[in-house]
């Protein structure tokens, strides 16, 4: 069954994707935000109810930070997939774990030690190289030269996720329960969005279309809902790589609802970053067995 829910919340986080996508044509992406936040609140609200779940903090600051990076994840995701095939939107957002396996190996080689070497980092490092020739392969063959910024901030996305990725962990090792620190995530989430959308402005409002703006909300938490149950009797190499089929879901997506086309390289760059992906949650789990998967 965890798995099962591993599988449910990567199709959960797939189709919201595809929600954005479609709303994106109406919404900035300030504006995405402030709204999956908003009802993210609502929903973590319920849950954080009916777990019983106080959702009073001392740790304000280290709440603040991971909403901060995690916000800035979040929106880099949403433009992306407004200005990327949703294929390699998806997968540049997944690219968070190869991050990691880059931050660890970056952390061995300024702390170099003659006597161990780097033979210890060794697998880390091919995950890496690996995971940044699946970037070369997908970007080059699937964007054109106006989606190239896209494609930086897409690659931000995964950036920014590592970061809020490591906060989270930070955060579930003092012993704060997840609902809380989604709740302060979406609350995050929507005053950013509020933030950014007196700079970007406010489109018009049209009701046809604002009922995109719902299932964007409510898949987010309903995905975060079913990892937190694909973890609630520990992780399992098994369940973290499982997250990885959200790709799947994204590249099906992409080619059966937007006709876009993913060439032969573009499939073989998503298989390393995937490969690769998996790779470093394998490795990091020896560091974190009980570390949580990637949100989004």
């Amino acid at each position: 069954m965890q798995s099962l829910w591993m599988v449910l919340a990567a199709f959960s986080f797939a189709t919201m994707a595809v929600c954005v996508k479609v709303a994106s044509a109406w919404f900035n992406s300030a504006e995405l935000v402030f709204w999956r936040g908003l009802l993210g609140m609502l929903f973590m609200w319920m849950l954080a109810r009916r777990q019983k779940v106080s959702l009073g903090t001392a740790h304000v600051g280290m709440h603040a930070w991971r909403s901060l990076v995690g916000v800035i994840s979040l929106g880099a995701w949403f433009y992306a997939i407004a200005g990327l095939p949703l294929a390699t939107a998806m997968t540049l957002n997944y690219m968070s774990s190869v991050w990691i396996a880059a931050f660890l190996v970056g952390g061995a080689l300024l702390a170099w030690n003659p006597r161990t070497g780097m033979l210890r980092q060794g697998p880390l490092a091919a995950a890496v190289l690996a995971g940044f020739a699946g970037v070369l392969l997908m970007l080059r063959p699937t964007i054109d030269q106006n989606q190239v910024f896209a494609g930086l901030v897409g690659l931000l996305s995964g950036l920014t996720a590592a970061f809020a990725y490591m906060q989270v962990m930070a955060l579930g090792r003092i012993g704060e329960p997840e609902a809380r620190t989604v709740f302060y995530f979406a609350v995050g989430s929507a005053a950013a969005g509020a933030v950014g959308m007196l700079f970007t402005g406010v489109s018009s409002w049209n009701w046809l279309h604002a009922l995109w703006l719902v299932p964007v909300g409510l898949l987010a938490s309903l995905g975060q809902w079913c990892m937190t149950r694909a973890y609630s009797h520990g992780a399992t190499l098994v369940v973290a790589s499982l997250q990885y089929s959200g790709i799947v879901f994204g590249a099906f997506y992409s080619v059966a609802l937007f006709d876009e086309t993913i060439t032969p390289m573009g499939w073989l760059g998503m298989a390393l970053i995937v490969a690769s992906g998996v790779g470093a949650t394998v490795l990091r789990s020896r560091a974190a067995p009980d570390a949580p998967a990637e949100e989004h």
